[in-house]
């Protein structure tokens, strides 16, 4: 009896793993925070893997929520071809910039406001694979770029290069001045001999 149930378990298991393979979930890939100056454009970079090829049927859909959580609004749609919002804040501001043969489905958005600050959500289809996560981007619009620790780490590593130049001059002029002032020396004492 107990060779059965497991003959009829491994039967069942073994019927529903052609329908998990072609019911796989694609994965989305996305920065998850972007910080972008006022008045700019900024790419947000979505890109996806799916265990099936990419299909003619394959959809991505970009949503954004403001950070006040309001309600969700539409920013671009593919299928087969790029899709622009026919209204609202993102109308005439998005661009399509991803290649979907190579699994990138980003979107350019143009002159950023504050408005524009918050979540930005990347979702894939691509039959079979329809199922999966949903990329998301916080999006953080600021009026001017802060004094991060990059650029103090640039402003140091430049003064110490700079000081290091200003001693290997100062080196060379003092050893061009002690080689001088020895030919100096070497000349007054051959013309006392």
């Amino acid at each position: 009896m107990r060779g059965r149930a497991w003959a009829g378990a491994a039967l069942v298991l073994g019927a529903q793993l052609p329908a998990l393979w072609l019911a796989a979930a694609v994965e989305v890939y996305t920065s998850e925070e972007v910080v972008a100056v006022n008045g700019t454009n900024q790419r947000l970079k979505c890109t996806f893997s799916s265990s099936s090829p990419v299909s003619p049927q394959l959809s991505v859909t970009w949503n954004f929520q403001p950070e006040d959580l309001g309600s969700h609004e539409p920013v671009f749609y593919y299928l087969k071809e790029p899709y622009n919002p026919p209204s609202g804040r993102f109308k005439d501001r998005v661009t399509w910039d991803g290649n979907v043969e190579r699994n990138d489905v980003s979107i350019v958005i143009w002159n950023l406001q504050p408005s524009d600050n918050g979540t930005f959500t990347c979702q894939v289809t691509n039959w079979p694979d329809v199922y999966g996560s949903i990329g998301e981007v916080r999006l953080r619009v600021v009026q001017k770029v802060s004094f991060s620790e990059i650029h103090f780490l640039a402003v140091a590593i430049g003064s110490a290069s700079v000081l290091m130049i200003i001693v290997v001059i100062v080196v060379i002029i003092c050893r061009q001045r002690r080689q001088k002032a020895q030919q100096k020396r070497a000349e007054v004492s051959d013309t006392e001999l």
